[in-house]
């Protein structure tokens, strides 16, 4: 007689057995391909966490505060255009990444930020750590979910992703309570995303860009202006080959620094509140401004009656939003940007195209660029100055590190000293500006690669800011550098102080004692002693003073296997210049230091 065959047990492809809802989190987050999460626990979030113990292919990095969690979900994006995704508890979890929510929005940063939150039936009842972060986020996501039946898990996880990447992109939040986590149900991971308000990716047709190159072909000063678009939809490629075909000039938003090489002969560099001097007078005087992947930031126009009076200017974006928002445009294209130039140089090539002769024009902009050469000329002083210090790192480095900066004089001398000639080397927070960016996104660059050396440039007010995140380094064993230049000031704001308040200290010195400044010349009252609280961290530390040191402490950071902190003491009262001042134009371009 025959053994009855029993039915088996285990779940088939087509069976699966239920699960709680943070175990269909976490599920969803690996079928997306995330290999990092950035995330802090409580009490609403530990059952996620539970959950992230169970698996094997997500690194679950602890930050020590959630906006340097966020910063680092940042640093993880723009250093790989992957989706960075973050996580925090409710209430002031939440809250805590705020910030980097709304950084990365200004941005155009992929992000997903993952909350936890009180029981639904506490939800309105001001509970525990109950915030509405869905609401308070609003403004700054390109979409916000509240999860409030936990079938919906997969089915919002797959559309958080697809919204976060898709057209431009940005940051989106999805709520999840405390019950919705913990239900257990049987999930539907083949549920098909539901967003009937997106949109095909817009392509730019043959008629629009047929009507750029007759406008091309009426220039006698063209101009391209290259935005982080470019970096975003990895155009750098068809931006080069497209500006050399055709004999253009490229001058890019800071957003846009590495899209092409600034030591190319026909590319200006970066234009805008502290940009290069040829950069904003050729865009000034230019009579075409091709803007590619961008969105006229007022520290790009400066006075926006006054920004390229004479241009007509085309403006090809993703987004329709941005058309006629900030400048008025004489040929708008809503175009994703990568097939717009590739598209553009298609035509080119089968109409045979050919650009009038620009000699003149290359002419007038070689003598801007005598004038005020690229890299920028330092003041030679008798300590080091923080152009000094970027410029050594540049010089012994060979310009191969990937850097991140903070926010303040640092962050607009990084570029002026440190030359970028490829995309995604260049990160920081430029939109918001936000101050703490620097070591956390560095953290983010290194966990997403490895093999990369990363630098964080900062100053010593920014990087206070997000400081306890040396701890994230050191336990994650991720070993970034921090070149660090202190000058016991908030050196932007008191540059301002100086440049339009007559040099009125208001709040602006760090010092703990504002009468006896800590400097090159008087080092015993520095305050504070950034390579003990290195060394506290675990990391290690240098302090450098003399200019002759400079280069071999650098050296000797670089080639460290740890975490690294080199503080170069440097002078206070140095000014980033060219400076277009608030309210001002190309026009009205500050180049020399009026307080000397």
């Amino acid at each position: 007689m025959k053994k009855e065959k029993r039915p088996s047990n285990k779940p088939t492809n087509n069976q699966l057995q239920p699960m709680k809802g943070a175990d269909v989190v976490v599920k969803c987050l690996e079928n997306e391909g995330v290999d990092t999460l950035f995330a802090y626990p409580g009490g609403q979030a530990i059952d996620l966490h539970n959950a992230l113990t169970r698996s094997k292919k997500i690194r679950v990095i602890l930050p020590r505060h959630e906006q340097g969690g966020g910063f680092m979900a940042q640093g993880y994006a723009r250093s790989t255009g992957k989706v960075g995704v973050c996580m925090a508890t409710s209430g002031p979890g939440a809250m805590n990444l705020l910030t980097a929510i709304s950084d990365a929005y200004m941005d155009s940063i992929p992000l997903v930020a993952i909350t936890g939150q009180v029981f639904q039936s506490l939800i309105g009842k001001s509970a525990f750590q109950e915030t509405d972060v869905f609401g308070m986020t609003l403004p700054v996501v390109k979409h916000s979910y509240l999860v409030l039946n936990a079938e919906e898990l997969p089915r919002t996880i797959k559309e958080a992703f697809l919204i976060a990447k898709s057209g431009r992109p940005g940051p989106v939040l999805i709520d999840i309570p405390k019950d919705v986590q913990q239900k257990v149900f049987i999930p539907d991971f083949g549920v098909k995303p539901d967003l009937p308000g997106v949109k095909p990716i817009p392509k730019a047709s043959d008629a629009e860009l047929k009507k750029l190159l007759e406008l091309l072909a009426n220039s006698k000063r063209p101009v391209i202006y290259a935005g982080g678009g470019i970096i975003a939809s990895d155009a750098s490629k068809e931006l080069r080959e497209f500006s050399n075909l055709m004999g253009i000039p490229v001058a890019t938003s800071l957003m846009g620094i590495g899209s092409v090489d600034p030591m190319v002969n026909n590319n200006l560099y970066w234009f805008g509140m502290h940009g290069t001097f040829a950069g904003n007078r050729t865009v000034l005087e230019s009579d075409l401004l091709i803007a590619l992947g961008t969105r006229f930031s007022d520290r790009v126009t400066g006075t926006v009656s006054k920004f390229a009076p004479r241009a007509k200017i085309v403006h090809v974006d993703i987004d329709f939003a941005e058309q006629n928002k900030n400048v008025k445009i004489s040929l708008g294209i809503c175009s994703e940007i990568k097939y717009a130039l590739s598209r553009l140089l298609s035509l080119v090539k089968k109409e045979k195209f050919r650009a009038p002769d620009f000699s003149e024009w290359y002419a007038n902009i070689a003598q801007l660029k005598a004038k005020f050469p690229f890299p920028f000329a330092r003041e030679i002083r008798k300590n080091i100055t923080a152009p000094d210090a970027i410029a050594s790192l540049y010089k012994v480095s060979g310009g191969k590190p990937i850097v991140t900066t903070g926010v303040g004089q640092h962050q607009m001398w990084t570029p002026q000293n440190f030359i970028f000639s490829r995309p995604r080397q260049f990160i920081s927070s430029l939109g918001a500006g936000t101050m703490g960016f620097g070591l956390p996104a560095a953290i983010g660059v290194k966990a997403a690669r490895p093999q990369e050396t990363v630098v964080d440039i900062d100053g010593d007010g920014s990087f206070q800011m997000n400081i306890q995140e040396m701890a994230t380094a050191v336990a994650e064993r991720l070993p970034v550098k921090v070149l660090l230049l202190n000058n016991q000031f908030l050196g932007m704001v008191m540059q301002w102080e100086d440049l339009l308040f007559g040099g009125t200290r208001g709040n602006t010195v760090l010092s703990i004692d504002p009468d006896n400044i800590g400097g090159p010349e008087n080092i015993e009252a520095i305050y504070p002693d950034y390579c003990k609280i290195a060394e506290g961290y675990g990391w290690k530390a240098a302090r450098v003073v003399k200019k002759e040191k400079l280069d071999a402490e650098m050296e000797k950071m670089l080639k460290s296997k740890e975490p690294y902190l080199l503080e170069v003491v440097v002078e206070h009262d140095t000014h980033v210049l060219p400076f277009i001042p608030p309210g001002k134009s190309a026009q009205e371009i500050i180049t020399s230091d009026s307080k000397k």
